[in-house]
This record gives C-alpha cells, sequence and structure tokens, in this order.
C-alpha cells in the first residue's frame, strides 16, 4: 500500500540529485523512490549528504535494471525531462489502457 505516487528517476546521473529529489519529496510527504539503472550505483553517499533530512525516503528506495520494471504496478504515469540531448520530443496523448494484474497496461489499439 503506498501513500501518494511514486517518483521514478530513470538513469539518475549524481547521488547529490538524488538526495535533492529525496529531500523534496519529503518536502511534500511523497515517500516512495524508484531509481531506474543509477549511473554511480546505489546506495550512493552523495545522495545521503545532499538528502537533508530524507534518509527514510533513500533507505526504503527500490532499485530497477528497467523502466518498464519500475513502472509496472503504476495505474497512471506521467513523463517529465529537462533534457533535450539535441532531440525533438514530441507531447503524446495518454495511451488506451486495459486492466492489469497491477493496475492498467498499454492497449496495443490506437484511437483513428
Amino acid at each position: 500500500d503506498l501513500e501518494g505516487p511514486a517518483i521514478v528517476l530513470v538513469e539518475p546521473q549524481m547521488g547529490e540529485n538524488i538526495g535533492m529529489v529525496a529531500r523534496a519529496m519529503g518536502n511534500f510527504g511523497l515517500k516512495e523512490l524508484r531509481l531506474v539503472a543509477p549511473r554511480d550505483g546505489w546506495p550512493n553517499v552523495n545522495a545521503r549528504r545532499t538528502a537533508a533530512g530524507a534518509d527514510s525516503i533513500l533507505d526504503h528506495t527500490r532499485i530497477f535494471d528497467t523502466l518498464t520494471e519500475a513502472i509496472e504496478d503504476c495505474a497512471l504515469i506521467y513523463a517529465t525531462t529537462a533534457r533535450s540531448q539535441g532531440r525533438v520530443l514530441l507531447a503524446k496523448a495518454p495511451a488506451r489502457t486495459r486492466p492489469g494484474p497491477n493496475g492498467a497496461l498499454p492497449d496495443n489499439k490506437r484511437d483513428t
């Protein structure tokens, strides 16, 4: 049973960023942090240094190899990024979903 949404960081590059996210989560009462393939490994001492009181969030952080694994039990997903990496990122409408064992799964059919 989760209280509130899960926050998922995909391939975070620095422990300091993870710690600051945990700190922000703590400020807003969010508890579930999931990491997908953190670059510098986990646990990370730099994350703990910047978490400023969010140790409980870091202690319960779950690690995943893939984004698919990290979100397989999520019924609704929002995604955002600040990195364009020289690419044009297109906005997409929410995918249709069908009931799944742990929430909603994408429906392969597209609206026409």
